[in-house]
């Protein structure tokens, strides 16, 4: 493994590119470049990390992910330097390989700050560098999947005794896949969160030959139940079955052997919209970071029609302006619970509000997209809320650095 990048074109990182093609620009010549770069200098690590974020972000997966097990083959550690004034704090963050979705998205945590950050890239078959980068804190970005369970077993060894701190054991993080976080958080007062279980396809074959009842696996409810393949994100392959009878239908479109399967929970409001909140819990307090209203059940930002409704943004600048004294409040309590029983620093919740005021948790997420890339003339009220987050992460760190 080279050990030094010196006179190479330096890292762009994920958050510029991911920056650019937010706003709709064409990165395919960013593409050719990248890759002229790895063929005339196969040991250009940086050039193959670039071209692996771009080829996720024109939507070649899987090349991607080729390109990027090929930059990690080269390199391991990946150094982005400070882009703001400051005292300064370096911060190294334990990565695992993956897409976009697979790791903490600490690079939009801290853009533009005084962080240092280098990435460490982690298998379970890669050996730790000979030299570990001073840093002052260690943060586990990995997030929790079939794939990762291995892995955060690993660090889970490897980082009990590190000598500096760290964010975000990865034992704990082991604990936020669906049917983990349902367990975890099961019980608390104000939540709502329905049983999640983990079933084969032949489970889900027999609840559509009418052979199994949903009941026999959900203890809290019956149809209509949600189903999606484990492992699946964004709502890939996420569906609703009102009954056994549609479970057939969906088995001949998803190619899967596993799936979780829950009960499906009717949380629109009076006037027919279901709302979803993202939030982030940094040290145990909550922060919003987006707020989506739809006519759909599954709702993500993207397809909420948020651009195309002036209506509908007044309403997030709005639940943004009073969150503190409003969601925050009203949930004090479950999200005090919560924290205290994930254990996790740094962890963001997709959530919602059922019509009798309980908390309702869809997912628990290390990994969760936040960001502050909408256009501000049409989202002038976000870059303020989610400045509130970065500051709140950097105040983490320092906190943590402080106790070593």
């Amino acid at each position: 493994m080279p050990s030094s990048l010196t006179g190479l074109p330096p890292l762009i990182g994920v958050a510029p590119l991911m920056r650019r093609a937010f706003a709709g620009e064409n990165l395919a010549q960013d593409g050719q470049d990248l890759l002229l770069r790895a063929q005339q200098n196969p040991a250009d690590a940086h050039a193959y990390l670039d071209f692996s974020t771009v080829l996720q972000l024109t939507g070649n997966r899987t090349d991607a992910l080729a390109v990027q097990a090929e930059a990690i083959t080269i390199r391991q550690l990946y150094t982005l330097p400070a882009r703001g004034p400051g005292p300064g704090l370096r911060l190294l963050v334990i990565m695992g390989p993956g897409d976009l979705m697979a790791n903490t998205p600490v690079e939009f945590l801290i853009e533009d700050s005084d962080i240092t950050l280098t990435m460490l890239y982690m298998t379970t078959a890669s050996d730790w560098p000979e030299v570990i980068p001073e840093h002052d804190v260690l943060l586990v970005g990995v997030a929790e999947s079939d794939a990762n369970q291995q892995l955060l077993h690993r660090l889970a060894a490897d980082l009990k005794d590190w000598p500096r701190p760290v964010i975000n054991r990865p034992e704990r993080i082991a604990v936020l896949s669906r049917d983990g976080a349902c367990a975890a958080l099961a019980a608390i007062p104000g939540v709502e969160m329905p049983t999640t279980v983990r079933i084969t396809r032949e489970q889900l074959q027999a609840i559509a030959n009418g052979a199994l009842a949903a009941t026999a696996l959900l203890r809290d409810g019956d149809f209509p139940v949600i189903v999606r393949p484990t492992g699946s994100h964004a709502g890939t392959n996420l569906d609703k079955l009102p009954s056994h009878a549609e479970a057939a239908g969906y088995l001949e479109r998803v190619d899967a052997t596993h799936f979780y399967l829950s009960r499906f929970v009717d949380y629109r409001n009076a006037d027919g919209q279901f709302r979803k909140y993202r939030i982030t819990l940094v040290d145990g307090k909550p922060f919003i970071c987006h707020f989506a209203i739809s006519s759909h059940w599954m709702i993500h930002y993207l397809n909420a029609g948020m651009t195309e409704s002036q209506a509908k943004r007044d309403e997030e600048a709005d639940c943004m302006a009073h969150f503190d004294t409003q969601f925050a409040l009203r949930h004090a309590d479950a999200i005090q619970a919560i924290h205290e029983r994930l254990a996790l620093a740094y962890v963001g919740i997709d959530c919602a509000e059922t019509p009798d005021g309980k908390l309702l948790i869809f997912e628990v997420d290390n990994a969760m997209i936040v960001h502050d890339m909408d256009p501000e003339a049409m989202f002038p009220y976000k870059k303020p809320v989610m400045h509130k987050v970065f500051v709140a992460f950097r105040q983490l760190l320092e906190k943590t650095r402080a106790v070593n």
